[in-house]
């Protein structure tokens, strides 16, 4: 790439949300030219990877960081039910691509996994039967089982009731519609079919290492070719940074006012991970407890099973640390070289009111291998330490963001970040990330393309793809019912019919 090429959209990261925008841009309008920039070797390497993220599809069954307790002993389920509809999107637009033949076979990516809930000790079992009381009233959460018998939890998982004391309060809920899916999967898919589409050229092996915006309004990238050691520029009319933990640095380049101010917070995780298929065909679920008091949402403990690459494994984890990287492959000197006089002040407000969050990742840091093991044992008491080995897991880059009553904020989930004149957006953050990649892209749709959103544009298109665009299936559970029950056989998922007409 050694001249200035004219594009009307690129795509810097080649992740699920790159994959995702992708996809819906070239559906709605077959004519757009997209190039695609990762310095990577391949899609899907970072945190999209499989082994890089828990691959719950976060329905928000079984997180319960996202259902928190009320001073009155309630729980607020608002967040879960975002994040449950949100999941509708993607199931959605995946079905809308096996009907379309771009994905030809879900088991692919996706399999049937039945979220579950557990905690123990009367406090928390008190907490989970409230949470259960507020979910299952929703039609959200149809087919939701509450249980406190031993006998009957051991039956749903097995591994996590064995050599539990008799006399131990404990608790569980379970939802047999729950999926495992595999990101790093699915974003191969995807970009296998956006490969395929006229005026898509996807640039593995290639960085970007400035853009800034152009009088006449484009942006002029400046990428390096790093296998053939040649810097070339490309301009571009819209221009999407989803790469991860790297999209902050390439938002502070851009120079877009929106942008000035934030920061970033990175967070790494460790997994044990089993394959001994002795074990791993006794645990047919994703079973989730209680995060430690001050701890990231990531560091939910959580005993998976996932299907990658058509084998079997139990992950259990993620165990935070504390990094200065803000992506798996870059460089110890990330954080350092996000710092900015425009986001000083918010990252010393962050410091000083998260000394917890602070003190949990060195606690995390200095834990031992027995310590970490030990951990795995208040889930999976009889577990075999030589069955176990260390895997590690992605980074994440919590956002910082300015706030003029405290000076700066820690936000947990993902946020758009972009210019006024909407050519330009970067997606900063992590959780949920992959689960909601449909919401999000179709949220830089409304974001950066409102004037396209219309009767004679791409709403008819976008309506056909997302058949509930519009519909809040929150409040409309008639619509909700109708979309889960034509999304689940086409997914494969012919058990998620039986459960909604249980």
């Amino acid at each position: 790439m050694t001249e200035a090429a004219a594009i009307d959209v690129v795509l810097i990261g080649a992740g699920i949300m790159s994959a995702t925008l992708g996809t819906f841009l070239k559906e709605l309008e077959p004519s757009l030219s997209i190039s695609v920039l990762e310095v990577l070797s391949d899609c899907a390497l970072e945190s999209s990877g499989s082994w890089n993220n828990a691959g719950t599809g976060h329905a928000a069954n079984c997180e319960l960081n996202y259902t928190p307790q009320r001073p009155d002993g309630s729980v607020d389920i608002s967040k879960a039910l975002e994040v449950n509809t949100e999941f509708d999107l993607s199931r959605q637009l995946w079905a809308y691509l096996v009907r379309k033949g771009a994905i030809a076979d879900p088991r692919d990516f996706i399999h049937p996994c039945p979220h579950m809930s557990f905690v123990w000790g009367e406090t928390n079992v008190a907490f989970l039967k409230a949470r259960f009381k507020a979910m299952s009233a929703n039609h959200c959460y149809r087919g939701m089982e509450y249980s406190e018998s031993h006998a009957e939890i051991g039956q749903w998982a097995p591994l996590i009731m064995e050599g539990r004391p008799a006399d131990q309060r404990v608790a569980a809920t379970r939802i047999i519609t729950g999926t495992d899916v595999s990101y790093g999967a699915l974003t191969h898919l995807l970009f296998d079919h956006l490969a395929k589409q006229p005026g898509v050229n996807l640039s593995y092996r290639h960085h970007v290492r400035n853009l800034k915006r152009t009088d006449g309004g484009r942006w002029l990238i400046e990428v390096e070719d790093l296998q053939a050691r040649t810097v070339g520029e490309i301009t571009a009319k819209f221009v999407f940074i989803g790469a991860g933990g790297g999209a902050l640095e390439l938002l502070q380049k851009s120079n877009i006012p929106e942008g000035h101010g934030y920061g970033g917070f990175p967070v790494s995780g460790i997994w044990l991970r089993c394959d001994a298929q002795e074990v791993v065909e006794r645990h047919d679920a994703k079973v989730y407890g209680k995060a430690a008091e001050g701890s990231p949402p990531m560091s939910v403990p959580h005993l998976d099973r996932r299907v990658i690459d058509g084998k079997i494994s139990l992950l259990f984890g993620p165990y935070a640390g504390f990094t200065t990287r803000f992506l798996k492959h870059d460089s110890l000197t990330d954080l350092f070289r996000s710092i900015e006089p425009g986001n000083i002040r918010p990252m010393l407000a962050v410091a000083r009111d998260n000394v917890d969050l602070s003190e949990y990742l060195i606690g995390q840091v200095l834990q031992s291998k027995q310590h970490q093991f030990g951990i795995l044992q208040q889930f999976y008491a009889t577990a075999s330490r030589d069955e176990w080995r260390l895997a590690v897991a992605g980074d994440r880059v919590q956002i910082i963001k300015p706030d003029k009553d405290h000076g700066g904020v820690l936000e947990f989930g993902t946020e758009l970040v972009g210019s006024e004149d909407r050519s330009l957006v970067a997606l900063l953050g992590a959780s949920p990330g992959a689960s909601t990649a449909a919401f999000i892209g179709l949220g830089v749709l409304r974001k950066c393309f409102p004037d396209r959103l219309t009767a004679s544009g791409w709403l008819p298109k976008l309506k056909e793809i997302i058949p509930a665009y519009g519909v809040n299936l929150i409040e409309d559970a008639a619509a909700c019912d109708r979309i889960r029950a034509d999304t689940a056989p086409v997914l494969n998922r012919q058990h998620l019919i039986a459960a909604r007409a249980a």
